[in-house]
């Protein structure tokens, strides 16, 4: 109860300096939310989505889960990505993946681990597609690190397949979908310049005809 206690505890103290700084600080942000941008990343508790771009509350609409998949049968993954991009009208969508990823770890190894296997299942997909680049690299650390790498290239390309974004494209040419990798050991992140903002980005197959389905 030490821990439950001093999480209520660190919530007043947070409140008092806000208010100190500005005392229409909550006020505001009760009127409602207008973030410019969908942040799609992993669960680990070490990458706070807010923290590490310096971005205060009200300007990152965040979608979480092990090793930050866009699985296109994740109802709780679409949700969020509607509402962000019809809604809110975000001009940009990041994956943020990072390095020392345990999804990533726990999909390069052949251990069972229970119910998540299911969902580790799609990590290994990626590692299928490219996987004579992967088996060429012999050092294991390398390998995992690119395997990170692609796996976030993949998800960007996952999301530009959605009708979500595609029929938002044919509307507005946003939002901009980018890829970015985060190192836990300095704290930078690494832009791997990939970037999305139109169905010719895509596959010619997973081109959906201009117009959303009425």
């Amino acid at each position: 109860m030490e821990l439950y206690n001093k999480l209520l505890q660190n919530n007043r103290e947070w409140v008092e300096r806000m208010i100190s700084s500005d005392p229409k600080y909550f006020s505001k942000l009760a009127e409602g939310q207008k973030p410019p941008l969908l942040w799609i990343g992993c669960a680990d508790s070490r990458v706070p989505a807010n923290e590490i771009i310096g971005a205060p509350p009200g300007e990152v609409f965040v979608h979480r889960n092990i090793a930050n998949m866009v699985v296109n049968t994740d109802m709780n993954m679409l949700s969020v990505l509607d509402y962000a991009v019809s809604i809110l009208n975000v001009q940009h969508v990041i994956v943020c993946g990072h390095y020392g990823c345990g999804g990533i770890k726990a999909a390069m190894s052949n251990q069972q681990f229970g119910l998540i296997d299911n969902w580790i299942r799609h990590i290994k997909d990626v590692y299928r597609f490219h996987q004579k680049e992967l088996d060429d690299i012999h050092d294991i650390g390398k390998r995992e690190s690119r395997f990170i790498e692609l796996n976030i290239i993949e998800q960007v390309y996952n999301l530009g397949k959605t009708s979500i974004i595609q029929n938002s494209w044919s509307e507005s040419k946003s939002p901009f979908i980018h890829g970015w990798v985060y190192d836990i050991r300095n704290g930078l992140i690494k832009d791997l310049e990939v970037t999305v903002n139109e169905n010719n980005d895509l596959l010619k197959i997973y081109q959906f005809e201009t117009g959303a389905v009425k």
